[in-house]
């Protein structure tokens, strides 16, 4: 089996890599290319071969996959984090950072991807638990991977011929998410988030979801009525 996945150089992608990498064929996709070159090394045997492009490029994206051929998994798990701490005088530019590297990326990587899948393949998006419910200071993040949900389901439901799932992580500890200015309860590691995805996706579950014991508290409190869950959520504001 052949896997490519984005967002491989750091955090889950690179772990999910070397998972997949025990096994199988992996295509780890990146900007950095000193970072891939040591993910190609840690593990031997050619088993992680890296590619280096940016998700946000189109044309950067078609001539670096250009000769990759057939392809039976591709993770869509590039991706990154800012906040909005002061929604008043709302940053548009941060807004525009994030809606481009966690949804149209989507776009730019399905346009050059989606043809190399071949016919009974698997498609995996990485979106987040931020999804089940409006949250503090997560208007430009929320609102990008919200846009990933719902563009994993239409495409669950369009693409005939390939499975899709979406992925829910809670909290994961990432170079990324040490940046956090907050507690992160019940999170995982890297390498725990690698293998609850590795899981569902051998199984094509449509919905990966993880830590449970996170999410399904997250699930809980989405049933709420908006007044309510409203005047909790103000009380988490700085």
């Amino acid at each position: 089996m052949k896997v490519l996945i984005t967002g491989a150089t750091s955090g889950i992608g690179e772990a999910l890599a070397k998972r997949y990498a025990q096994q199988h064929d992996v295509i780890a996709c990146g900007r950095d290319e000193q970072k891939l070159k040591e993910l190609e090394d840690s593990q031997g045997q050619g088993r992680i071969k890296g590619l280096s492009f940016d998700v946000t490029e189109l044309e950067a994206i078609k001539s670096a996959t250009t000769d990759i051929g057939e392809l039976d998994l591709v993770v869509l798990n590039a991706g990154n984090c800012e906040y909005v701490d002061d929604a008043r005088h709302f940053d548009s530019a941060l807004f525009e950072r994030v809606i481009t590297i966690n949804l149209l990326s989507l776009g730019y990587c399905l346009e050059a991807l989606l043809p190399k899948l071949k016919s009974g393949a698997h498609l995996a998006i990485v979106s987040s638990s931020v999804t089940y419910l409006p949250l503090t200071r997560s208007e430009a993040y929320g609102a990008s991977k919200s846009g990933a949900t719902y563009l994993a389901k239409c495409l669950a439901v369009d693409l005939k011929d390939i499975d899709v799932s979406v992925i829910h992580p809670g909290f994961v500890k990432t170079p990324l998410t040490d940046n956090n200015d907050f507690p992160m309860p019940m999170a995982v590691s890297a390498e725990q988030a690698a293998e609850y995805m590795y899981k569902g996706l051998q199984k094509r579950r449509k919905e990966i979801h993880f830590p449970k014991r996170f999410t399904f508290i997250l699930k809980l409190l989405r049933v709420l009525p908006w007044p309510l869950w409203r005047k909790i959520a103000k009380g988490m504001v700085r």
